[in-house]
């Protein structure tokens, strides 16, 4: 009777590395009335997740919500394997945050801004960076300009300074192209494409829908509050659409009903 033989490590079904950014069953409310509903998704590193959806579909609370900056009242958030309730602390020091309008502190100077970010996290050795990220982003000439002199487009580009600056593993964008100038927006473009290829995951939410076409591997549409669709654009294409070459203006104009103006975002 032959021995039974012991399964090859080549034959091994290789382990599934957890997501950067794990979002599950997530429920928000405003005094009664559903924002966000039972929404789950997730992002894996190196990943562009786009998402979209119209006015009140619970984007901006969908995004507050996983940055902790709106308290969980259902459901849970994990940042790089770490849970948002148990261990906020060290789950919000894995991400960052650009909101759709920066506000810095009037007082300090794009240098100051800076250093203050790397002493929040903890970042060593970090004014060659800094030089860096200030070139990238065409702020080196501004590096002493105080917070209150910044333009709406160079307050953009100093939250872009300081979310990288730390190398999160999860960074969420709040229509982070607003106010910038064509080149602004080319060298975020690019900034944002080598973000993710360093491994990052990138929650990128806007309503230029053709920024999300461009950027995003994977797309995330939300209708009020509730999630729509999930998946590629080809995906997308086959399970929306009626195949073809549609583009997601076309597929979103026809999953989702008219924005509710007055409702959270």
């Amino acid at each position: 009777m032959a021995e039974p033989t012991e399964p090859s490590i080549e034959s091994s079904p290789a382990p599934v590395a957890a997501p950067a950014l794990l979002v599950q069953r997530l429920t928000k409310s405003y005094e009664g009335a559903l924002a966000v509903q039972d929404l789950s998704f997730q992002v894996a590193r190196g990943e562009i997740l786009g998402v979209v959806g119209p006015n009140g579909a619970g984007k901006t609370t969908t995004l507050r919500s996983v940055t902790g900056i709106l308290p969980l009242q259902q459901g849970v958030v994990r940042i790089d394997g770490i849970d948002l309730v148990q261990d906020e602390a060290r789950a919000k020091h894995a991400l960052a945050w650009i909101p759709d309008d920066p506000q810095p502190f009037d007082s300090l100077t794009v240098i100051e801004h800076l250093e203050f970010t790397a002493a929040l996290y903890g970042v060593k050795d970090w004014k060659a960076l800094a030089g860096d990220l200030l070139a990238r982003f065409e702020l080196t000439e501004k590096r002493q300009a105080l917070g209150g002199e910044l333009s709406r487009g160079m307050r953009q580009k100093l939250a872009f300074c300081c979310a990288w600056l730390h190398q999160p593993a999860v960074v969420l964008m709040d229509e982070p192209l607003t106010g910038l100038d064509p080149r602004g927006i080319r060298s975020a473009k690019e900034a944002i494409r080598a973000l993710a290829r360093s491994g990052t995951a990138v929650v990128l939410s806007s309503h230029l829908l053709e920024l999300i076409e461009e950027l995003a591997g994977r797309i995330l549409i939300l209708d009020r509050g509730r999630k729509v669709f999930e998946g590629t654009l080809a995906e997308a294409r086959a399970t929306l659409g009626a195949g073809g070459d549609q583009s997601l203006e076309e597929l979103f104009l026809s999953v989702t009903s008219e924005p509710n103006v007055g409702g959270p975002r």
